[in-house]
């Protein structure tokens, strides 16, 4: 419970005195230099997550990083398990990204608004019509050169073990014809198991995988797809 209180103490000042760089990042939006704000966005939010995760006492091997197309967008699909993974992902992974995230976090004042800085994208889980068009919206996104995440299981794990994919989100990639690049994180889930608030040590690998591009088949078929990435991701947890 003390790194949890340590972890907040952090992050409310935190989020405070970033206030003025949000609102820097906001001007470069309305004079339409997404890059520029992309760029400002991930810088802040990453740095913040490896100071988080630094405050867990966690500690971070990543494997891969070598895998990532330097000169494009790409679709990074990730096993889901622990409230960590995004900062893993954000603090970790060195190309800037954006998050298919639940709408719920558009409730949390000013993390939310880093988030639509950054290009995230809200999805309501209940709403099958909103979903549709999130999942669009991020094709396009995409296609306009700018990477996303997505967790495909759609909840955190209680164990580490992998769930089902739900393989509509994988429309992403067939829509808009980036890489798909797998990322395995093992571990996580002992920092914040599922459903408790204590913070513990642990050890992280994360390991990122050869991109899969997808071919004529495959985009007819985003089952088949999330199946093939499911896979890769399941034998890296095994090792």
């Amino acid at each position: 419970m003390i790194r949890t209180i340590i972890l907040a103490t952090y992050l409310i000042p935190a989020l405070i005195f970033s206030i003025p760089s949000l609102m820097k990042a906001k001007l470069l939006e309305k004079k339409g230099k997404l890059d520029e704000r992309n760029r400002l966005a991930f810088e802040v939010v990453s740095k913040m997550s490896r100071r988080l995760i630094k405050l867990s006492g966690s500690q971070i091997k990543v494997v891969g990083e070598e895998n990532i197309p330097r000169d494009k967008a790409v679709l990074f699909v990730s096993n889901h398990q622990s409230n960590f993974d995004i900062l893993l992902l954000l603090g970790f992974i060195d190309k800037p990204k954006a998050f298919i995230a639940k709408v719920e976090l558009m409730k949390i004042p000013i993390l939310s608004q880093w988030m639509k800085a950054m290009g995230c994208i809200f999805i309501d889980r209940k709403d099958v019509r909103q979903s549709l068009r999130a999942i669009n919206e991020g094709a396009n996104i995409l296609k306009e050169g700018h990477s996303l995440v997505i967790f495909p299981e759609g909840t955190r794990s209680k164990d580490g073990q992998l769930g089902q994919f739900k393989h509509g989100s994988f429309k992403l990639a067939t829509k808009s014809n980036v890489p798909i690049i797998p990322v395995t994180i093992n571990g996580a889930y002992k920092i914040m198991p599922k459903g408790k608030l204590i913070i513990k040590p642990s050890k992280v690998e994360m390991i990122i995988s050869k991109p899969i591009y997808a071919d004529e088949e495959i985009k007819r078929d985003s089952k088949m797809l999330a199946d093939k990435v499911k896979n890769i991701i399941e034998e890296n947890l095994k090792n």
